[in-house]
């Protein structure tokens, strides 16, 4: 992994092509605010076919190499330092495409010869997020906040912004604020 810091955004929201939401506006306010020539890789869960996780770590015990788009999302989470899900509240919860990557992350620790795991522990997971309000964002967060912490990851915090109709994080003053620095801060 290269000392020099590439942020991989992995935007998770539904939301029809071409319709960028305010989750994606704030993270993007954010990634702005890094300095000059700071790698980025920006990823739409959506414009990926994330095959269903099968769950075979009490029957074979291991996974193939992955293919195609899933091997393409590998491959962007090993060659980056710092990993932020863009992803907007939905029910309380990550919306289900983040969901899916998440669960291959079972299948990558297990594929032979992949130091998965190990590489996870030398990066950083944050967490930008917009709803309607704070508690509901909560669960989300916390869920992030553990899946970090399950791989030694280094926890970077959540941005939250107010969410809910279009363009409405854009008057919240104080998540604007926040995302000057977010991606910034040790």
């Amino acid at each position: 992994m290269s000392a020099d810091p590439h942020f991989l955004f992995i935007v998770s929201s539904t939301r029809e092509a071409g319709h960028t939401g305010n989750t994606e506006w704030l993270a993007r306010q954010a990634a702005a605010a890094l300095p000059a020539g700071t790698r980025q890789t920006w990823l739409h869960l959506s414009q990926f076919t994330l095959p269903a996780f099968v769950d075979q770590r009490h029957t074979t015990g291991q996974y193939a190499a992955p293919e195609g788009g899933m091997k393409a999302l590998l491959d962007a989470t090993m060659a980056a330092t710092d990993i932020v899900f863009v992803s907007p509240v939905y029910w309380y919860s990550i919306p289900a495409p983040l969901k899916t990557y998440i669960d291959h992350w079972s299948a990558w620790m297990r594929v032979p010869g992949l130091p998965f795991k190990e590489e996870m522990g030398k990066k950083s997971l944050r967490l930008v997020t917009t709803s309607g309000d704070r508690d509901k964002a909560q669960p989300m967060i916390d869920s992030v906040r553990l899946c970090a912490q399950f791989l030694a990851m280094r926890w970077g915090g959540a941005l939250w912004g107010k969410g809910g109709a279009p363009k409405a994080v854009e008057a919240d003053a104080a998540a604007v604020t926040a995302a000057a620095t977010f991606l910034i801060a040790a």
